[in-house]
């Protein structure tokens, strides 16, 4: 089994803490997607794992073993990279095989090991040919492909999809995700994109400052955020989370602009959140409706993205149908559904259910 087990990680530079008493328990045979912006501590965390940075505090386990003292080699990983990282005078087969070659790994077994992850990524054709003669998704494949062939117990993956362009991630995106079924590898993936994170991830850790603020699946983060920080993350456009005052049910935006919220009832509520993609063209009619002007549209084909201001220094995000959307400048009125309204306290904790 590759269960891995954080209890308390603790990692320092020099006098500062970046990581700060991590627990989480990754089951065998998931997919585990830390996200977070730059700086939270994301790849730190993964490179602990891999035994590429010293574990200042707590403990490490991988399969019920710990491995706080255990080298690299010897955890039972495997780490692809942002980079290739590939030898540039060798071929593919010679790349996949490097590692093989060094642990004196028999050489009819080390081909059928080599070829068989070939098949797999389906680049067994490119066998012959130096990394310079490949695609960026052939090489990130090569680099995948080295990876499993040492047959680890645990897949590391660091951000490896953002050396290539939209359309090359998206297809490799859909090869690690069949790679996970087919292998029923314990993976840990490591992304700044969300799109990377919402699909591929059987759980997302999000972490902020080296800390972890929301464990659970995508849906789970994307319905129920456990404070604004995780709200305003997950999602593109991110969350609208407009400051409010508050009389009982009563939110108000701003002053003559009000929304009716019966959950925020016996609670102090300091910011009502909603999505873009649930504010709804109101037509005049509907539940909390707001009337605002539109200073910018952007039009993405689909749906637009209308930029509107409710009163000044209230704007939202509302993403609605093209054929809703009237001129720049012009007026529109859009309406906020009490269901889909999230509520948040003063310290930013979701409050309300």
């Amino acid at each position: 089994m590759a269960d891995v087990t954080l209890r308390q990680i603790r990692k320092s530079y020099a006098k500062t803490e970046v990581i700060h008493g991590i627990d989480l328990d990754i089951n065998h045979g998931e997919f585990v997607v830390f996200v977070g912006p730059s700086g939270c501590g994301k790849s730190t965390l993964l490179r602990i794992v891999a035994g590429l940075e010293e574990i200042d505090g707590g403990e490490l386990l991988i399969g019920g073993e710990r491995v706080n003292d255990v080298i690299p080699a010897e955890r039972g990983v495997a780490m692809v990279f942002q980079s290739y990282a590939l030898y540039p005078h060798m071929s593919v087969f010679e790349n996949m095989a490097f590692a093989l070659r060094q642990a004196k790994t028999p050489k009819d077994e080390m081909r059928q090991r080599v070829e068989a992850a070939a098949r797999t990524l389906q680049i067994e054709d490119y066998l012959e040919r130096l990394p310079k003669q490949l695609s960026g998704g052939q090489r990130q494949r090569v680099a995948i492909g080295r990876a499993i062939v040492r047959n680890p117990r645990v897949f590391l993956f660091d951000e490896p999809l953002s050396n290539l362009d939209a359309a090359l991630r998206v297809q490799t995106r859909l090869e690690i995700a069949k790679l996970h079924a087919e292998l029923d590898a314990t993976m840990i993936y490591v992304t700044h994109d969300q799109t990377e994170a919402m699909t591929l991830a059987d759980r997302i850790v999000v972490l902020n400052a080296g800390q972890v603020e929301q464990v659970g699946s995508p849906l789970e983060l994307y319905r129920r955020p456990a404070n604004r920080f995780v709200a305003e993350f997950i999602g593109s456009p991110k969350m609208n989370t407009p400051v409010v005052r508050q009389n009982e049910a009563e939110l108000t935006l701003a002053d003559g602009i009000s929304i009716q919220c019966p959950a925020a009832k016996g609670h102090a509520v300091a910011r009502v959140g909603i999505r873009p993609e649930h504010i709804v063209s109101a037509d005049g009619q509907g539940e909390n409706v707001l009337n605002c002007t539109l200073p910018h549209t952007e039009h993405l084909g689909e749906f637009a993205l209308a930029h509107v201001t409710v009163a000044p220094g209230v704007d939202l995000i509302a993403k609605v149908d093209e054929s809703q959307i009237p001129a720049s400048g012009e007026a529109i009125a859009l309406a906020l559904p009490a269901s889909h309204l999230h509520l948040f306290d003063a310290e930013g904790h979701r409050v309300g259910d």
